[in-house]
C-alpha cells in the first residue's frame, strides 16, 4: 500500500506522513510505505499510483473533474495552513496587507492560484498596486525538498517575499532574512481566506467503494496520530528522521507543537463549502457540490474515536 503527500518536507500534511513513519498504519494491519509524490502529483489518483494522498482540496479537483472519482476520508489538521513572509528589511508590519505594494511574491505553481486569490479578497489590485506572483525557484536538490525555496527566493533576489508551509516560513524567519507578514490559519489577512481549503486525506473512490476496510483502518491510523502528536510533539522528529533532513528534522516537532490544536480529523460542512467556494472562483468548478459527494460520510463516525 503506498501513501505519500503534495508537499513532503512540510508540516502542512505531517500527520499522515507520520502515521505511517510511527507505525500507526501497520497497526491497523496495513502495509503501507511512504513514497515521494511523482513530479506530476495531480494525477496519483487518477492512475492509481497511490492509495492514501494527503492533499488540499484544490489539488483534488485539478485532477478529478467536478471531484468525480475522489473522497475525502479525513482532514489532515484545519484551515488554509500557509504563511507569507517578506524580507525583514522591509520592517513590514504584521497583518498589513498594504505592505505588499510594489512587491514580487514568490510562490509555487498551485499555491499561487490561492495567493492571488487572497490578495484580491485582501483588497489588492494587481495592476494598481504593482504586486507581482512569481513563480517559486527551483531548489538545485530536485523538487523532494522545496522547505528552501523562500530562503532561495529572498538571496537570490528573484523575490521580495514568498508565500508557503510553516518549514519554509520559519527557516527563513530563523536565519533572520524574513519577517513574517500572513498566517491564514490564525486570522490574518481577508477572513475568508482562512477557509479557501485544508489538508485532507484523500482516495480514490474506487477503494473507497471496493476496499472500505482499508479506508477506515486509514483514518483511524491518522485520527491515532493526531492525538499522539498533540500529546508528544517529540515524535514528530522520529517519524521525519528518515524523509526530512537534519536541518528540516530539528524544526519539525516544534511545528507541530505549535499547529497541534489544529490536527482534527473533521471535514464540516462549511469546511467544503468554502473549498468549492474557491475553486468555482478559480474555475477548477462550475458549481457547488453537495457534501456527501466529497466526503466518505461512512467514516464519520471514526473522527470522533478515543485514541
Amino acid at each position: 500500500m503506498r501513501v505519500t503527500v503534495s508537499d513532503v518536507i512540510s508540516p502542512s500534511y505531517f500527520p499522515l506522513t507520520a502515521a505511517v513513519e510511527l507505525g500507526f498504519f501497520k497497526a491497523e494491519g496495513l502495509d503501507a510505505e511512504f513514497i515521494f509524490p511523482p513530479v506530476d502529483p495531480g494525477r496519483i489518483l487518477v492512475d492509481g499510483e497511490v492509495d492514501f494522498y494527503g492533499a488540499s482540496p484544490y489539488v483534488a479537483f485539478e485532477c478529478l473533474r467536478e471531484w468525480r472519482g475522489g473522497k475525502i476520508l479525513c482532514a489532515l489538521s484545519q484551515y488554509t495552513y500557509w504563511f507569507l513572509a517578506v524580507r525583514a528589511d522591509l520592517g513590514a508590519v504584521k497583518g498589513d496587507m498594504s505592505a505588499l505594494k510594489g512587491l514580487r511574491i514568490s510562490a509555487s505553481r498551485q499555491p499561487g492560484i490561492l495567493l492571488r486569490k487572497l490578495l484580491v479578497d485582501g483588497g489588492l489590485d494587481f495592476e494598481r498596486d504593482k504586486v507581482q506572483v512569481v513563480p517559486a525557484p527551483r531548489p538545485p536538490e530536485g523538487l523532494d525538498n522545496l522547505a528552501r525555496v523562500g530562503i532561495q527566493a529572498l538571496t537570490e533576489g528573484s523575490a521580495d517575499g514568498f508565500w508557503g508551509n510553516a518549514m519554509r516560513a520559519e527557516l527563513a524567519i530563523r536565519r533572520g532574512i524574513a519577517t513574517m507578514l500572513l498566517d491564514v490559519r490564525r486570522g490574518d489577512g481577508p477572513a475568508v481566506a482562512r477557509g479557501y481549503t485544508f489538508p485532507a486525506l484523500v482516495a480514490s473512490e474506487r477503494l473507497v467503494a471496493e476496499r472500505p476496510d482499508d479506508a477506515a483502518a486509514a483514518v483511524r491510523a491518522v485520527v491515532k496520530t493526531q492525538h499522539a502528536l498533540r500529546a508528544d510533539p517529540s515524535l514528530a522528529a522520529e517519524a521525519a528522521r528518515r524523509i526530512f533532513p537534519p536541518g528540516e528534522t530539528e524544526l519539525i516537532g516544534a511545528l507541530v507543537a505549535r499547529d497541534g490544536p489544529f490536527f482534527d480529523p473533521t471535514v464540516s460542512p462549511d469546511a467544503i463549502e468554502g473549498a468549492c467556494r474557491f475553486a468555482q472562483s478559480t474555475g477548477q468548478l462550475t458549481a457547488p457540490l453537495p457534501y456527501e459527494q466529497v466526503v466518505a460520510t461512512q467514516f464519520q463516525h471514526l473522527w470522533t474515536a478515543s485514541p
